[in-house]
């Protein structure tokens, strides 16, 4: 499904999204061919955004879902839901730029957006056989943890590229200090997002667990992608601190809800994504907190009924 969703997203994103998304290209709205000034690389780089989007509802109802059917909402996911709500913000006069809103590398836009359609996808499907019985959680653990502990790493070194491209630009000096602020932040608050996890789950549980500090690393970095460039390394580290909490109290709160989320992927892109969104003002004063919540909830509204519709 992951390979699946780089591909179609690749095939849709190109053909419809890209257009979908900025309003117009050098080639009109649909099949997107030209070549104009940056239109490439940004092409390339929206793209891998769009994969994200679709690659975080495969996650949450792994092991239980029609291949076929995953196929169909990886096309609609790629070229029409994540490039709307990524125009609101990105397109440069976009009614939440408008608005004030500020998401610099998708806390919302990417993250949340998959998570609210992981949401409505795992409610929709049920859980897995096995995972609640008689009112009781029973874990149904990966079967590989270093796997996953490698998954993780591969997903933290990408998220250079993810927070520090969205600089946009490497032409001036205060770009490259921008990225390498944007990479010290990025990296202090996944290992905040890890620590936390590791201590909250010893306190709570008697027993540090691996695979909440895994989704800690992986929260913390949602949680400083709306803003990793303005906040100082201090905040930063609180931002991922505070992503890690919520992972794994979000995952807690799932499972008293009885819903089944494989690898924990709402509490990672979705709560984690709500939370980073909602305190950029802590950090930078061009929004505020009003403009963040309308945007947040606009988001909510959106991905939430489009989803359920598909």
């Amino acid at each position: 499904k992951n390979l699946l969703d780089i591909c179609v997203g690749s095939l849709t994103f190109w053909l419809v999204g890209y257009s979908l998304m900025y309003g117009d290209t050098s080639n009109g709205w649909f099949f997107w061919s030209g070549l104009m000034q940056g239109e490439g690389a940004d092409l390339f780089f929206q793209t891998m955004f769009a994969a994200t989007a679709a690659t975080i509802v495969s996650g949450a109802i792994a092991g239980r879902t029609k291949y076929t059917t995953y196929i169909i909402f990886s096309v609609i996911m790629t070229a029409v839901i994540y490039p709307i709500a990524g125009g609101w913000q990105w397109q440069g006069s976009g009614w939440l730029t408008e608005l004030g809103f500020i998401d610099f590398a998708g806390s919302s836009i990417v993250h949340s957006v998959g998570g609210w359609a992981a949401l409505v996808a795992a409610l929709m499907v049920g859980p897995r056989i096995g995972k609640f019985i008689d009112g009781k959680v029973f874990a149904i653990p990966g079967h590989n943890q270093i796997l996953a502990t490698l998954g993780v790493f591969i997903l933290w070194f990408g998220w250079f590229g993810f927070n520090g491209g969205s600089q946009l630009a490497m032409g001036t000096f205060d770009d490259i200090n921008a990225v390498g602020t944007i990479y010290i932040n990025t990296n202090l608050a996944a290992a905040g997002g890890v620590m936390t996890a590791a201590i909250v789950t010893r306190l709570w549980k008697g027993k540090t667990d691996i695979v909440m500090m895994l989704n800690g690393a992986l929260g913390g970095l949602v949680a400083i992608t709306a803003e990793p460039l303005a906040p100082t390394p201090g905040l930063a580290i609180f931002i991922g601190a505070a992503g890690g909490v919520v992972v794994v109290f979000g995952t807690e709160l799932l499972n008293s809800l009885k819903i089944d989320d494989v690898v924990g992927a709402i509490p990672v892109h979705l709560f984690a994504g709500i939370l980073g969104t909602l305190v950029v003002p802590l950090s930078n004063g061009d929004t505020n907190f009003g403009a963040q919540f309308l945007g947040t909830a606009s988001i909510v509204a959106f991905v939430f009924i489009v989803s359920f519709v598909i």
